[in-house]
């Protein structure tokens, strides 16, 4: 039997069109945050504003005058809008919805869309699965469905440990949607077999935590992407500047920076570990099939350089004098490393771990 004839086409066709089907319903449900964030009331936002505008009227008692050998002496006691924590005390905003009835509709929608992209989707990654019997992520575009659907789910697994991240939302099912884009465009390859080398049961083991990680690191970038937003937002606030309408109405809506900072660190540090055992386990799988444990490929060597990244990063983030947005950069350099890893290794470097085209 050739590899072709062990192929189902039948079920290949049928992962194919539940992936077009999911990126349809994906595309509603980014309609409906659309529609959450636009429809939502304004009229409950300026938290932040108000907030800090109350800490700097709370900071600063009327001028004192002192006495020093006949020269009067102006004390201005100093503003502080920030906590011990190097975090500002301002209360986290009220979401994509704005605390609005008609927002909030649009946003339970968008959940709802969301739970049905992600269920067709999941659909076509196991017919894709079963029409070569093999793991599900044996070429690129295998493991960008996979990508996709792992990070949906782990959004929409944090939404009902009741977590409130419906704001992550929007910018999640956008870059799902491009990710899928490029999945069925640029990078999509006919259903096929392995080769030799992949059979394997650490395929299972040391890719599917690759792709669970990856998909947790996403949902930290972005938040740390929007700390960075915020925290800019709170600062021009914090001085007296005067923001735009379109960040009074969006930056506003969102947690603090706090909350922001505090919750992409928490994800990261979460996965981290699984990270360093992927590793591991890739290294594990090398000794197995190419009789070395560790010989400087494309891909084991931008691995370990995105395990530094995020080490430095979760190092200088429990470090007081790296808090904040130093520590955010370093956050967004480590997850840079991931994504050439994820792409770039791939698609422009040569290796060992170059199968199936891309």
């Amino acid at each position: 039997m050739t590899l072709a004839a062990a192929t189902n086409e039948n079920l290949a066709n049928i992962s194919n069109t539940l992936i077009y089907s999911s990126m349809a319903v994906y595309t509603l449900a980014f309609f409906a945050y659309i529609a959450e964030w636009l429809l939502g009331s304004r009229s409950k936002v300026g938290r932040t504003a108000a907030a800090l505008t109350d800490a700097r009227k709370a900071g600063a008692p009327a001028v004192t005058v002192q006495k020093a050998g006949g020269t009067a002496v102006l004390e201005r006691p100093k503003v502080v809008v920030r906590s011990a924590t190097g975090a500002r005390d301002v209360p986290d905003g009220p979401g994509a919805h704005g605390g609005d009835e008609q927002g909030d509709l649009y946003g339970r929608i968008a959940i709802s869309l969301t739970v049905l992209a992600f269920l067709v989707e999941l659909g076509g990654v196991v017919a894709r699965a079963a029409s070569v019997e093999r793991a599900p992520w044996g070429n690129m575009y295998e493991f960008n469905i996979t990508f996709s659907t792992v990070a949906v789910g782990v959004y929409l697994g944090l939404l009902a440990l009741k977590k409130n991240i419906r704001w992550l939302g929007l910018f999640l099912i956008t870059t799902v949607l491009l990710d899928l884009g490029l999945a069925v465009t640029v990078l999509y390859t006919a259903s096929d077999q392995l080769v030799p080398a992949l059979h394997s049961y650490w395929l299972y083991i040391h890719v599917s935590t690759a792709i669970f990680c990856g998909a947790v690191f996403y949902v930290g970038a972005v938040a740390t992407i929007l700390y960075l937003f915020k925290d800019s937002y709170e600062n021009k606030l914090a001085t007296g500047g005067k923001p735009g309408k379109f960040a009074n109405s969006f930056l506003d809506r969102l947690p603090s920076s706090a909350s922001l900072d505090k919750f992409a660190y928490r994800v990261n540090a979460a996965v981290f570990p699984l990270w360093t055992f992927t590793i591991i386990a890739g290294a594990i799988w090398a000794g197995d099939a190419w009789g070395r444990y560790w010989g400087w490929d494309p891909k084991e060597t931008w691995s370990f350089i995105t395990w530094v990244g995020y080490a430095c990063y979760l190092h200088a983030r429990a470090t007081a004098g790296w808090k904040g947005r130093k520590a955010a950069y370093l956050a967004m350099l480590a997850f840079a490393c991931w994504l050439f890893n994820y792409y770039g290794v791939n698609i422009f470097v040569s290796g060992k771990h170059s199968y199936a085209g891309v």
